[in-house]
């Protein structure tokens, strides 16, 4: 079985630990050589946070499916380094240098290092995420969205002595997320450098030949909907002789992690399972989707579009293993 998942950071990775559990994988790395080769899972991940910091190209959803699935993640925060260090990270904010706003511990400055080195000698960032992957094994084909420079910013729009005095500014998505906590109200969301972009190789490759494609409940403004601007990926989803079953990460009108509810108002969609679907839309309306799985209790009626509910909380691999079977159930898959 051939399964390919659109995913974004935190809660990508940890479907992707359900799913391999599902497909009888080990969850954590790669397994032995026999049962690995039954199943293969594509995970195309997003890229839109992707940053230049310190002189360092960091990828923050590539790295945190990377250490979860490698079993390197640091599990209380969901992202960076299980043991990690903050000797740099102190000494920095010692210089009073730019950007401490953005931590980087000691251990995950050496992913970023190897993976900077490669990108200036000239190699495509998919393959110097296979490079990377060959340290931590994480028993899935991980995929950036693309191989070009293609960034999330926010556009914001600050009241300077009054709501009469607006000032209108651009800046990354990390610093509007991390810095200000999503706090600044947004007015757009613009992929800056999509319009020379590419899929990454083997993208629309996976996609074509996949059984399934899923949808990860992950944030589907600034992760799924930034992958799905890179062009050419939209449209090898809505070509895709496979089924596309799409997860809500909208539980009972939350978002169950991060801050979706910020992003999808920005974009005046309410934070509801419902509206994330017909946002997504329907395949055979122009949209993508096939199938969406609601949260047990909430509702979506999107005409062209099987809806389900099934339990959605991800409290853990058993749990998260019962969605994507739920998902693959939908897509006419049986496991």
């Amino acid at each position: 079985m051939k399964v390919v998942v659109l995913v974004g950071g935190v809660g990508g990775a940890r479907f992707l630990l359900g799913l391999k559990a599902a497909l009888g994988l080990p969850a954590v790395g790669p397994g032995d050589g026999l049962t690995a080769s039954e199943h293969e899972i594509t995970a195309v991940v997003n890229t839109g946070d992707d940053i230049w910091l310190h002189g360092l190209r960091i990828c923050p959803d590539l790295d945190t499916c990377m250490y979860t699935l490698g079993g390197g993640i640091d599990t209380e925060r969901g992202w960076g380094r299980a043991g990690e260090s903050w000797v740099v990270h102190a000494e920095l904010a010692r210089y009073s240098a730019d950007l401490d706003w953005f931590g980087l511990g000691d251990q995950d400055l050496a992913t970023h290092l190897v993976r900077t080195r490669m990108l200036r000698a000239g190699y495509p960032l998919s393959v110097v995420t296979a490079a990377l992957c060959d340290r931590w094994r994480p028993g899935v084909r991980l995929l950036p969205a693309t191989d070009d420079r293609c960034e999330t910013h926010v556009v914001v729009t600050d009241a300077l002595g009054g709501p009469e005095f607006l000032d209108r500014r651009a800046m990354h998505f990390q610093e509007w997320w991390i810095r200000h906590h999503a706090a600044l109200p947004v007015s757009e969301f613009v992929l800056v450098g999509a319009e020379l972009a590419q899929p990454a190789a083997g993208v629309r490759e996976a996609i074509a030949g996949a059984h399934a494609v899923l949808l990860a409940p992950s944030n589907p403004v600034v992760s799924i909907g930034s992958l799905l601007a890179v062009p050419g990926i939209r449209h090898a989803v809505r070509t895709t002789p496979a089924p596309v079953i799409g997860l809500s990460p909208i539980v009972g009108g939350r978002a169950v992690r991060g801050m979706a509810e910020a992003c999808l108002a920005a974009i005046g969609v309410a934070c509801d399972a419902g509206a994330v679907a017909a946002h997504y839309g329907a395949r055979c309306a122009g949209g993508i989707l096939d199938g969406w799985l609601v949260h047990t209790g909430d509702r979506a009626t999107v005409p062209g579009v099987a809806v389900r509910d099934v339990p959605l909380l991800m409290t853990d691999v058993a749990a998260t293993a019962a969605m994507a079977r739920a998902a693959l159930d939908l897509a006419g898959l049986r496991v």
